[in-house]
């Protein structure tokens, strides 16, 4: 609306100034043709009553006489009554008598016309000529046309040099566009106004929506959008949401299930494949035993300490499965407090071998919020990875540091192993992924899971066959 009314504004300006200036080059276009009209109808009352014969020889003394009854045949008189300059040039373009040779005493017959102005007096059909050029006082308009004798036959060239004043227009084109300014100028304010005012009145309605859009989640209860007197494309857009609400929470409830379900199923396949590895084994060995069994065999008790030494081993692993699943479905809840993170990993640490196992620090001590079992936890888990991913034709050499930045604490684990191979990587802290022979692939996981639970982040850089860091960050 304000660009349209600024337009509107420029196009009447343009228009107006336009159409001003026509009206002005009109107005002394036929001001000059009456005031050469009255010159010529001058010219012939006096040619008609001159005793001169009429031709062009003696037109210099027709003019300069004072011969006429009223004394009105002098071209000076002539000048005076029409307010203008009067010259008059034979048919050759040479000047005969002038107006202006009284202000001038230089002016002689040596002015004479351009054959163009000539021939463009004889070409037209009018036999008439107006050119304009810019002189000192502003813009003049010349009129070249012919004058006759009695018979209608062309004895002179009549110039009339005509100054275009266009004073009076200017004025009132000035006035006119501070007037035109004026109401614009309102009509600028007032179109504001009325913008501002439609533009919340229409705005008002979609900025409820668009609030209720950006609380729109899929983790939460969806808020359907309720507006009092919506108009119809509003209201349009709301009904269309509120639907699209409802198919919403009828998917993500449809979605969830499905997940859940799914998460069991691949949770119960894991754990009967876990514990399906050792039942195999006692199973055999149980089989084995029954058959061999004989009570009079002298070694029968170092035999089934044997047998028993292999149960238990056995039943240990599938309690570590279980309690490795356990773990990782019921990750318990971080207790932070503040506590020296220094001191914590070097309490993790201890159970290495200081050879294979480096810790480094920044600081002495580096106070921080945080759960010490499960950091520790963590601390272990990347530690044994890093270990079992060194290969046997090398000496390990783990390096764990502690960082204490400005905002941030960063814990790195640098080890010389194999790396992590680039088809792995998207899916390394993903649940059940390993790429070791044993393992249920858990340990990355809750270490992720750790992680995330004391608002962090953890990622790594790898190269094969030269190492990998594993680095947590976590914000002060």
């Amino acid at each position: 609306m304000i660009g349209l009314v600024f337009l509107a504004s420029i196009m009447i300006l343009v228009v107006t100034v336009s159409q001003y200036k026509e009206e002005a080059e009109d107005y002394h276009k036929k001001r000059l043709l009456r005031k050469e009209t009255a010159v010529k109808v001058h010219i012939n009352s006096i040619l008609e009553n001159t005793s001169f014969e009429v031709k062009t020889s003696k037109l210099k003394y027709i003019f300069k006489s004072n011969g006429s009854t009223r004394g009105l045949s002098s071209i000076s008189e002539l000048s005076r009554i029409h307010k203008m300059p009067i010259n008059i040039y034979d048919l050759n373009g040479h000047l005969i008598i002038s107006s202006l040779w009284h202000l001038d005493k230089n002016l002689d017959s040596t002015w004479v016309l351009s054959p163009q102005i000539i021939k463009k007096i004889d070409q037209n059909r009018d036999k008439r000529y107006v050119i304009k050029h810019q002189g000192k006082d502003g813009e003049y308009q010349s009129s070249y046309s012919y004058i006759y004798d009695r018979q209608f036959k062309p004895i002179a060239i009549l110039n009339l040099p005509y100054l275009a004043d266009s004073t009076f227009y200017k004025k009132e084109l000035e006035e006119f566009l501070k007037n035109l300014g004026t109401i614009y100028f309102f009509m600028f304010i007032l179109a504001i106004i009325m913008s501002y005012l439609l533009s919340r009145y229409i705005t008002k309605s979609l900025s409820t929506v668009n609030n209720i859009l950006r609380q729109t989640s899929f983790d939460k209860q969806q808020q359907k959008i309720i507006l009092k007197n919506p108009n119809d494309e509003i209201n349009e857009l709301i009904e269309s949401y509120n639907k699209m609400v409802d198919q919403l929470e009828e998917s993500a409830e449809k979605l969830a299930q499905n997940e859940r379900e799914q998460a069991w199923r691949n949770m119960a396949r894991q754990v009967a494949h876990e514990i399906k590895n050792p039942l195999t084994p006692m199973r055999l060995n149980i089989q084995s035993f029954q058959m061999m069994f004989d009570p009079n065999d002298p070694d029968i008790k170092q035999k089934f300490d044997e047998f028993a030494q292999m149960l238990i081993e056995q039943i240990d692993l599938m309690s570590k499965i279980a309690s490795a699943f356990s773990d990782f479905a019921k990750m318990p809840q971080a207790h932070l407090e503040k506590a020296d993170l220094v001191e914590t990993i070097r309490s993790a640490l201890k159970l290495y071998d200081p050879s294979q196992v480096r810790f480094v620090s920044n600081h002495e001590q580096i106070l921080f919020n945080f759960d010490k079992s499960q950091i520790q936890r963590v601390i272990a888990n990347l530690v044994k990875n890093a270990l079992q991913s060194v290969p046997d034709s090398r000496e390990p050499d783990i390096l764990v540091s502690v960082r204490e930045a400005e905002e941030k604490i960063y814990i790195t684990v640098t080890d010389n192993g194999s790396g992590i191979s680039k088809e792995h990587r998207s899916r390394i802290f993903e649940p059940k992924f390993t790429t070791k022979n044993s393992g249920m692939g858990l340990g990355l996981s809750i270490v992720k899971k750790i992680v995330e639970n004391h608002n962090g982040k953890i990622y790594f850089n790898s190269e094969p066959d030269v190492g990998t860091t594993f680095i947590i960050e976590f914000d002060k």
